[in-house]
């Protein structure tokens, strides 16, 4: 088997003629050197040096096998180039994100990424979050965008990401029947959340649990798109992430429920595993974060625009209950 310290040894020798002087650079003695050689040249069976010549000169196959040895050592220093750099990578990227960044932030993301990155080829996949961990944890996938929380700590790492506030949003063919019966519109329509498995619907289980609802009715979608389309023809509340549904709340087609307290947050993160090339990951993860603050920040300003105009619909509460919160101006 070639070893690369005899080939960078044949191919000083050559070079400089000497194996004096390729003991001189490789920092090793000349009889280091010679050994070396000598060794190689019982492994491919031929003399590739004619010791006898001053300077020393290659063979026939000395000279052929030169070229090759000298493609070797630079395939060898350009693969270990890989290791020196924080922030490169170009094998493809195989990206897992859920559904509720691909419809945000992530077109954002890939400029940025792949701006940086020109010759980076990516390998996208959109599915829900314990799908995506599975994947990741049998190195189907090299980073997610999605919910934390699947896999064991000591086997990933992440970053956390700007977290998305939920609405609750109803058709408005429904925003009037909602007002005629205010104090029970939680019983009026289904629920329409995430599938079973997402922790979006556990959460919106838990919430309603603690509205004293029992046994709700929930439809559970696999994709966030669904859920909103199935809340504007009227199916139901949605439960759907406020900055996403942003120009539809604005354009009418969907009226936000003035809920007595917020639904949870929906928080992700960028997660890898604690094997895949580390440094290069951060880096991917810090500019994913930056991509979802900007989005975060953007949606943000919209909604405190003065001349936003987003429709509630604001049931009556029990007076036991806290009066309804919203995170927005009326």
């Amino acid at each position: 088997m070639l070893d690369f310290k005899e080939l960078e040894a044949f191919v000083w020798a050559v070079r400089l003629g000497s194996f004096r002087k390729a003991a001189s650079h490789l920092h090793l003695t000349q009889p280091s050197v010679s050994e070396r050689i000598s060794r190689l040249e019982s492994t491919v069976g031929e003399r590739l040096l004619e010791r006898s010549a001053r300077p020393i000169q290659p063979t026939m196959r000395g000279r052929e096998f030169f070229l090759h040895a000298e493609r070797m050592l630079h395939q060898r220093d350009e693969a270990m180039q890989l290791f020196d750099s924080e922030e490169t990578f170009s094998a493809p990227l195989r990206v897992g994100t859920i559904e509720t960044i691909a419809h945000s932030w992530l077109p954002d993301f890939m400029r940025r990424l792949t701006g940086k990155h020109p010759d980076l080829v990516i390998e996208l996949t959109v599915d829900y979050s314990p799908a995506l961990n599975e994947r990741l944890e049998r190195n189907d996938l090299d980073i997610l965008l999605a919910m934390n929380g699947y896999l064991a700590e000591d086997r990933i790492e992440s970053m956390p990401l700007s977290p998305y506030e939920m609405g609750m949003f109803v058709a408005p063919v429904h925003a009037e029947m909602l007002l005629e019966s205010p104090r029970q519109w939680m019983k009026t329509l289904p629920f329409i959340s995430f599938g079973k498995k997402a922790r979006p619907y556990e959460e919106l289980l838990q919430y309603l649990a603690r509205e004293k609802l029992k046994q709700p009715q929930i439809h559970s979608v696999s994709t966030l798109m669904t859920i909103a389309r199935m809340t504007m023809e009227g199916l139901g509340f949605g439960a759907l992430p406020v900055a996403t549904m942003l120009d539809q709340w604005r354009s009418g087609e969907l009226h936000r429920i003035a809920l007595p307290r917020p639904l949870p947050d929906m928080h992700y993160d960028v997660i890898w595993r604690t094997a895949n090339h580390p440094r290069f990951c951060r880096s991917i993860g810090r500019l994913a974060q930056a991509c979802a603050e900007d989005y975060a920040q953007r949606r943000q300003n919209e909604m405190e625009d003065p001349d936003f105009e987003g429709r509630w619909v604001r049931p009556q509460y029990p007076t036991t209950h806290p009066q309804a919160t919203t995170r927005q101006s009326t």
